[in-house]
């Protein structure tokens, strides 16, 4: 008696902690407020955030990549499979019903080591019509385990096509730019060259006059070369990303080759500059990828009490109701009637350690599930640090590299009126012209990287934003879809 009474004591305190403990979000220590946000600017609110940059061109192009990109698509259904999966997991929790009807007709052999009755006939037929009934007891909460556990890769799954989506509006947007920007390089390339060739036909008159010698000539060729060298770099640069932007657009091979990405003519003037909205602690409910991880913690958690489980008794009752006869007129027939009721209790003993060591492994995956947590917000707030202070230095490049511009044209146009009055050489002018024109590509170039500064510092807020939501995880616990 007294063994028995310790088995039930031993029993009843394993039963106890059959579950994992119920989910608490890990602790993290989040600074107070943003460093580095602008006094002035605006807030990225709603999905569609890209509306900011006022290019209706840019919205149709992000539009037709959230419809057809090919890497959000493969995002969407890994979520269907997953939203599949959680039916499958919830499914094992009901009975499972079925049915069968079976005919039979067989003879029994005259030689058999069984005697029979003289007389009996040895032929014979019987038809049987059931309805089975299966159902296990979740005692110990394993098949509630493994459903919340699929409800968090749902939420994961979710979250990870939400990534795609924000990291592919913001990679268009910037591919977008980059593609505006080398329209405006090549422009402006090309706006020089015809400059210093009409001013190479001029030299060249004046050379046969014996106005000036030929190294004033030459020089002006070579630099005429140098700028001719730039220009099909431009186009390649041009051309392949085009072709990029037309994939992420999840265009057909044939739009690919033959199709063209419309873009709006560069106004030159940089997007507003963005400040984010809330506290530190709302990034962890604004960023998917944060979403995600938490989502597999929880998961993690639930596979422990699921694999816990596995170490108590399963219980199925079994059971069916139906029908037999010899004769199918009879099979439904009061008398036909047949029945079973079954209860099975399965309690493992010895699997060699295989059970406890799938323990250890998933509370090793419930580790790991943290160390990625932890991982996504050390990144994340580092992304956030840094796109803040990339949008104020971006701002501060355009600003002084457009300040260069206007003082280099100001003094090219003074270097040429003291050309033509003789108090500057034709060397001089050049020297002017080749540091205007590369000071128009950089402000090109910062204007880009301020544009792109802008569509960086909404992805890593987690995309448009209007006030922080709820916690998918409020209580610890997932609820059903």
């Amino acid at each position: 008696m007294r063994e028995a009474r310790h088995f039930i004591l031993g029993a009843a305190l394993l039963a106890g902690c059959a579950g994992a403990p119920s989910y608490q979000r890990p602790a993290a220590d989040l600074p107070a407020s943003w460093q580095g946000t602008p006094a002035q600017g605006v807030k990225a609110t709603g999905e569609r955030w890209w509306t900011l940059f006022s290019d209706t061109r840019l919205d149709h192009l992000i539009d037709e990549a959230l419809s057809h990109n090919q890497d959000l698509a493969l995002a969407a259904a890994r979520v269907d499979e997953a939203r599949a999966l959680v039916r499958v997991t919830d499914s094992a929790q009901m009975p499972a019903v079925g049915a069968d009807f079976q005919g039979d007709r067989r003879r029994l052999s005259e030689r058999s080591a069984t005697p029979f009755p003289s007389g009996a006939p040895l032929a014979s037929t019987s038809y049987r019509a059931q309805l089975n009934v299966a159902y296990e007891v979740d005692l110990w909460g394993r098949l509630r385990s493994a459903s919340r556990a699929a409800r968090a890769n749902l939420l994961a799954t979710e979250s990870a096509r939400e990534t795609v989506r924000i990291t592919l509006a913001t990679e268009v947007a910037r591919g977008y730019f980059a593609l505006v920007a080398l329209d405006a390089q090549v422009a402006a390339t090309d706006s020089a060259l015809r400059l210093r060739a009409e001013s190479l036909e001029l030299q060249k008159v004046r050379a046969k006059a014996g106005l000036i010698d030929d190294l004033n000539l030459r020089q002006l060729e070579a630099e005429i070369a140098a700028a001719e060298a730039l220009l099909p770099v431009l186009h390649t640069n041009r051309t392949a990303q085009e072709l990029a932007l037309a994939v992420l657009a999840g265009r057909s091979p044939r739009a690919i080759v033959e199709g063209v990405i419309l873009r709006s003519p560069d106004q030159g003037e940089p997007p507003p500059t963005v400040i984010p909205e809330g506290l530190p602690s709302d990034l962890l409910l604004r960023r998917p990828d944060i979403a995600e991880a938490e989502a597999q913690l929880v998961g993690a958690n639930a596979r422990i009490a699921e694999a816990r489980a596995a170490l108590f008794p399963r219980i199925v009752l079994t059971g069916f109701l139906g029908s037999e006869s010899a004769a199918l007129g009879d099979l439904f027939s009061q008398p036909a009637t047949t029945w079973s009721l079954a209860f099975a209790l399965a309690q493992p003993i010895f699997q060699g350690g295989r059970l406890v060591a799938q323990i250890d492994a998933v509370k090793a995956r419930e580790r790991q599930a943290l160390a990625q947590y932890q991982k996504a917000l050390q990144g994340a707030f580092s992304e956030v640090r840094r796109a803040l202070s990339a949008q104020v230095r971006a701002r501060e490049v355009f600003d002084a590299e457009s300040a260069r511009v206007t003082a280099l044209a100001e003094a090219l146009r003074l270097a040429r009126i003291r050309y033509a009055n003789g108090l500057l050489s034709q060397l001089e002018v050049i020297d002017f012209e080749r540091n205007l024109l590369q000071a128009q590509l950089n402000r090109v170039d910062a204007l880009r990287a301020q544009r792109a500064a802008v569509a960086d510092i909404v992805k890593a807020f987690g995309g448009g934003w209007s006030g922080p939501g709820a916690a998918p995880y409020a209580q610890g616990a997932i609820a059903k879809p």
